[in-house]
């Protein structure tokens, strides 16, 4: 670089001493020692430069801003200047040789601001941010008489931005900044380019025209006019398009803010497709379990574990129990139905020991009164933040009454000698059977002593409701006992088996003959 400065045109110098007036320095009747009492105090930092390229000068402001205490500790002239600091652009470019600063207003250029980061020789962390002005005192005669360069201290600030910076970017949030001046995207986030598969480049410095984040907005016209105005942008939907042609759907929002001494929009944005096909795939999964809740062979029901009420009940509970759904669902007590006032407890307590509970012997109270004697399965479950308890509750009623069915049979049997009679009967009606094809069904005499005086009394012609109200007993009950008949005998009607008993010479008269115990 030349060793002494080198005095810009004419013209150039005409602007430089309007700068110097307007700075308020009177240059031709101001000495340096006047002129140091006036600059001592001011906030910028300002360093004074000979034209030989020594430092002369600088005020406790600049001294701050290189953190150093004394004038020297800047270095003696501006090469040793260099040594000691390490001067970047923003882009971390360093300067090189001949273009700091202070070496360019040496050579004659007049600036008006420069941004440089300001680091110590040998340290690699930043740790100044000036803004540089420079101004050209001149004598007298008109001649450069002092160099100045005016800095002002944007650590702060920068800091914050560089702050702002690594958070936009490392947040997981999809986020977008647009410029207002010209609507245009300045920087876009990880985010956002992962949710739509956009490539950065694609998406900087495109005008919100042509990458359009308010497509399909509920409310565009709002989001529209608040952008315009610079206001805040209220959440709302809005269909965004994607590189590959399709689309997405998400909620957007705008908020003002300033990037630098730029006026931006930051907007957020939630993929509204995950939150949905999450939506769909649990509505799913409740539509399946309902389902499989409705169509339970056993009866089941869904209540709430703190006080008992219950939710919901399948189509087999409404059977076994004669319970409308509207009769329990949704009423207080619903662990009432367990016939055995401690049942309740010791759910609960299996409940919180293990989390469920398995094959519990227990009585379910039917509507009529009586009592259903069931193998009963509870799990805990969670429903709509409410804890809850799914219970199953297998009907064995049939399964004990057979064994005491049997024992009565037995000694019925050893007391009336008409059964030997039946005996013979059923033998004859598997030989006429032989003529027409092979015999499949129940013998009579397998039959339990109920359901033989129940098969009577069909063979009657009566119906469920008769043949309840003539032997006390329940519609339900009475249907158990038939369906069971149905499938003991292979036959699929009620006139079938009809005619299956009286092939064994039932007829419905003989009803008188079967003593059977309630």
């Amino acid at each position: 670089m030349a060793g002494s400065f080198k005095p810009p045109t004419a013209c150039r110098r005409k602007g430089i001493e309007r700068e110097a007036m307007s700075e308020n320095v009177p240059h031709r009747h101001v000495g340096m020692r006047h002129l140091r009492q006036i600059v001592a105090g001011v906030s910028d930092g300002v360093i004074l430069i000979g034209t030989d390229q020594t430092i002369l000068w600088a005020n406790v402001a600049a001294l701050k801003m290189h953190g150093v205490s004394t004038v020297e500790d800047l270095g003696g002239d501006v090469a040793e200047y260099r040594r000691r600091f390490e001067l970047c652009y923003r882009n971390r470019h360093r300067l090189a040789e001949g273009t700091y600063p202070m070496e360019r207003v040496l050579a004659g250029e007049a600036f008006d601001e420069v941004i440089v980061e300001v680091v110590p020789a040998g340290d690699k962390e930043t740790k100044w941010v000036h803004r540089i002005r420079s101004l050209v005192l001149l004598n007298d005669d008109g001649l450069p008489d002092c160099l100045v360069l005016i800095l002002d201290d944007e650590t702060e600030r920068y800091q914050a931005e560089d702050r702002f910076e690594r958070a936009f970017h490392a947040n997981p949030a999809p986020a977008l900044i647009l410029r207002l001046d010209e609507l245009r995207v300045a920087r876009v986030n990880r985010g956002f380019l992962d949710m739509t598969g956009y490539d950065e480049q694609a998406v900087v410095g495109k005008t919100i025209y042509e990458v359009d984040i308010l497509e399909g907005a509920a409310r565009r016209e709002l989001a529209i006019e608040r952008l315009q105005e610079g206001r805040t942008i209220p959440q709302m939907e809005a269909m965004l398009q994607l590189p590959d042609g399709g689309e997405k759907c998400v909620v957007v929002a705008g908020q003002p803010i300033e990037v630098g001494d730029l006026r931006c929009m930051l907007f957020t944005f939630a993929d509204l497709d995950d939150r949905r096909q999450a939506e769909k795939a649990l509505k799913e999964s409740e539509e399946r379990f309902e389902i499989a809740f409705k169509l339970a062979p056993v009866p089941t029901f869904l209540a709430v574990r703190d006080g008992g009420r219950i939710l919901l009940v399948n189509h087999a509970f409404v059977e076994e129990t004669g319970y409308a759904a509207e009769d329990v669902i949704d009423g207080a007590g619903g662990l009432a139905l367990w016939t055995d006032p401690k049942a309740a407890g010791e759910i609960e307590r299996l409940l919180k020991k293990e989390g469920r509970a398995r094959n519990l012997d227990l009585s379910l109270r039917v509507k009529t009164g009586d009592h259903l004697a069931c193998l009963v399965s509870v799990e805990a479950v969670t429903v709509q933040k409410q804890n809850c308890m799914l219970v199953a509750a297998q009907n064995v009623s049939h399964h004990n009454r057979t064994h005491v069915e049997v024992a009565t049979a037995i000694e019925e049997v050893m007391r009336d000698t008409t059964w030997f009679a039946d005996a013979v009967l059923e033998k004859l009606a598997r030989k006429r059977g032989e003529e027409t094809g092979p015999e499949v069904g129940a013998a009579l005499g397998e039959l339990p002593p109920r359901a033989r005086e129940i098969l009577a009394l069909v063979c009657q012609g009566l119906d469920d409701a008769a043949i309840a109200a003539a032997l006390s007993i329940s519609p339900n009950t009475v249907r158990n006992h038939v369906a069971s008949l149905f499938r003991k005998t292979k036959v699929r009607s009620r006139a079938k088996l009809i005619i299956w008993a009286r092939e064994r010479g039932v007829t419905g008269a003989e009803r008188t003959r079967v003593p059977v115990k309630a």
